[in-house]
């Protein structure tokens, strides 16, 4: 398997980019977010990768960060989610931690923008996934990512998340807003904690 490519980069378009590695150029897919990262052309670069072996041929896909990369195979682990629709997934969001914390909120508005993704592939994308990012993944994320505040409860967490996400506060406010959460509080003291670091409390 091939971990990552460490080389040049030759050039790239709107969904691939061409590393060369000691005379060998590698087609890697990549998110849009992504590819707007790398550096001009001829200059050094590093993306993680994931090969893809099928009956018709191979794919690379490739990745600037493992937080991304992790969240990539997620996807492309759920029924009917392919590269395709996990790369536009993480290139419709402005990173994975906020394509994460939509998941783990879940929040289908929010998924449901991803090209090619509707209502129902949403919701199944949410149901497959959420367990993960509570108890996996999400572990790679930062306090502002998909994983909880340390230390507040679950129940809580999650009553209070809903609270302000059906106030009208996005999923990265609302993570933002929950950092370092007193341990062991309840909804309705995270709710006071939330909304005065929001500047919504007296």
């Amino acid at each position: 398997m091939i971990a990552f490519l460490k080389g040049v980069l030759a050039g790239k378009t709107a969904d691939t980019a061409f590393v060369e590695v000691n005379g060998v150029g590698f087609a890697v897919g990549m998110s849009q977010a992504s590819l707007a990262k790398l550096p001009e052309a001829g200059q050094p670069v590093q993306v993680h990768t994931h090969l893809q072996v099928r009956e018709d041929g191979m794919a690379l896909f490739g990745f600037l960060s493992m937080e991304e990369q992790a969240l990539f195979e997620q996807l492309i682990g759920v029924s009917g989610v392919g590269p395709k629709v996990a790369l536009a997934a993480l290139s419709t969001f402005p990173s994975p931690q906020a394509l994460a914390s939509a998941i783990a909120a879940q929040d289908v508005a929010a998924v449901q923008r991803v090209p090619g993704v509707g209502k129902k592939m949403a919701s199944r994308i949410i149901l497959e996934l959420k367990g993960s990012l509570d108890h996996g993944i999400g572990q790679l994320f930062d306090a502002q990512g998909a994983a909880p505040a340390a230390g507040a409860s679950s129940a809580g967490m999650q009553g209070a998340r809903e609270a302000l996400l059906s106030m009208g506060f996005t999923s990265a406010e609302v993570d933002l807003s929950l950092k370092g959460a007193p341990e062991d509080a309840d909804a309705e003291a995270l709710l006071k904690y939330a909304l005065k670091r929001l500047g919504s409390a007296s």
